[in-house]
């Protein structure tokens, strides 16, 4: 039977070990995927620094279904994703104040074209 030092020690553990895991899952590799190839360099980069994080190397989506943007353009309007980069909805934040028009332009065209 464990003492119960050595089981608070190992919930410590657990615990660490999850948010670890949950903390990776959320970074990424800002070498690109696939589908950030077909990106303008200035677009790519931009993309890297800011959408990365949650949309993944991919555009496969990091934090659940709604973030997975390999077929946006088939859902979304170009007027939609200008729209929701610039306010952002539930989890994702509005860019419209850290990135310039031209920068929201630019992903917005990009993305549309992801049919």
């Amino acid at each position: 039977m464990l003492t119960a030092k050595l089981t608070a020690q190992l919930a410590k553990c657990t615990v660490f070990l999850a948010l670890a895991a949950t903390l990776a899952a959320c970074g990424g590799s800002p070498t690109g995927g696939t589908n950030l190839k077909d990106a303008p360099s200035d677009i790519a980069a931009v993309y890297k620094a800011r959408c990365l994080n949650c949309h993944g190397n991919d555009l496969q989506g990091r934090v659940g279904a709604n973030t997975n943007l390999q077929q946006v353009g088939s859902r979304m309007s170009y007027e939609e994703i200008t729209a929701q980069i610039k306010q952002g909805e539930g989890l994702m934040p509005g860019f419209a104040d850290t990135l310039s028009e031209k920068e929201i332009d630019g992903l917005a065209d990009w993305l549309a074209s992801k049919q």
